[in-house]
C-alpha cells in the first residue's frame, strides 16, 4: 500500500471507517436527492417496494428521476429502458478512466465495484486513487455507504410522500447540482482543471439549448476530456 494511504488509515483507524468518512459529502446529498426521488416515485404510482427496489437495483439518481417522470406520463416500458440506457452511457467514460487502477483486482471485485459506481463516487475515487490505491475495504466502504444513504433517502421520501403537497418549495432540486459543485471544487489543482471544467459546463449548456437534450452531457464530457488530453501533453521543444 502506498505510504500516503498507510498514513491516512493510521490516522483515521480502520479502512472501513475511512471509507465511510470519505463518503460523508455524498451521503448528505444522497439523503436529500433520494428523498425527492422517493416522493416523486410514489406520486408517479410506484409502490413503496418498487421505489426501494429501483434504488437498490438501478441505483442511478438522474436515470431514476427521469424514469419515474416517464412512468407517470404513461411512456411505454421499452422507451423508459432505452432512455435510462442513454442517460447512463456516461458510465463508459467513468469506468474507462478508473480501469487502470484495477489491474490487480479479481473479475468479481471489478464487477462489484462497477455496480455501485456513480458520478459522485467516481469523483471521490478519482481524487483518492490519484494519491495511491487505498485498501479495498475503503473503496467498497465508500460505495456501500453512499448507496445505503440513497436507499434510506428514497424510502424516507416514499414513506412521507403523502405528507408533503409540493416538494419544490423545499428546493431539493438544487441539492444534486450543489453536491456536484462541491465535489468538483476539491479536484481542481491547477488552471488546466479549471479550463476543462468550464469548457465541459459551457458545452453541455450550449448543446442542451440547441436541442441535444439526451446526449449533451456525454458529448460535452468527451470533448472536454479531449481538450484535457491536449493540455496535459508535454511541450515539444
Amino acid at each position: 500500500m502506498p505510504e500516503i494511504h498507510r498514513n491516512i488509515e493510521a490516522k483515521h483507524g480502520h479502512p472501513v471507517l475511512k471509507g465511510m468518512e470519505m463518503a460523508l459529502p455524498v451521503v448528505l446529498g444522497y439523503l436529500t436527492v433520494g428523498f425527492a426521488y422517493g416522493m416523486l416515485a410514489r406520486n408517479a404510482g410506484l409502490s413503496l417496494l418498487q421505489s426501494g427496489l429501483m434504488s437498490l437495483i438501478v441505483y442511478a439518481g438522474s436515470a431514476q428521476l427521469i424514469s419515474v417522470g416517464l412512468f407517470a406520463a404513461g411512456v411505454p416500458p421499452l422507451s423508459i429502458i432505452l432512455t435510462t440506457f442513454i442517460v447512463n452511457i456516461r458510465h463508459l467514460l467513468m469506468s474507462a478512466a478508473l480501469a487502470p487502477y484495477f489491474e490487480q483486482w479479481r473479475t468479481m471485485e471489478k464487477v462489484a465495484f462497477g455496480l455501485e459506481l456513480t458520478d459522485e463516487t467516481f469523483a471521490l475515487h478519482s481524487s483518492s486513487f490519484s494519491m495511491g490505491m487505498p485498501a479495498k475495504a475503503t473503496v467498497f466502504a465508500v460505495n456501500i455507504t453512499s448507496q445505503a444513504a440513497w436507499i434510506a433517502g428514497s424510502l424516507l421520501g416514499a414513506v412521507l410522500s403523502g405528507q408533503v403537497a409540493d416538494i419544490s418549495t423545499f428546493g431539493l432540486d438544487f441539492a444534486l447540482p450543489a453536491m456536484f459543485i462541491a465535489l468538483l471544487v476539491v479536484q481542481i489543482k491547477d488552471y488546466r482543471h479549471i479550463v476543462v471544467a468550464v469548457t465541459a459546463g459551457l458545452l453541455a449548456v450550449l448543446l442542451y439549448v440547441n436541442g441535444i437534450d439526451q446526449w449533451h452531457v456525454l458529448m460535452a464530457a468527451s470533448l472536454a476530456a479531449g481538450l484535457g488530453v491536449l493540455l496535459w501533453q508535454p511541450v515539444q521543444e
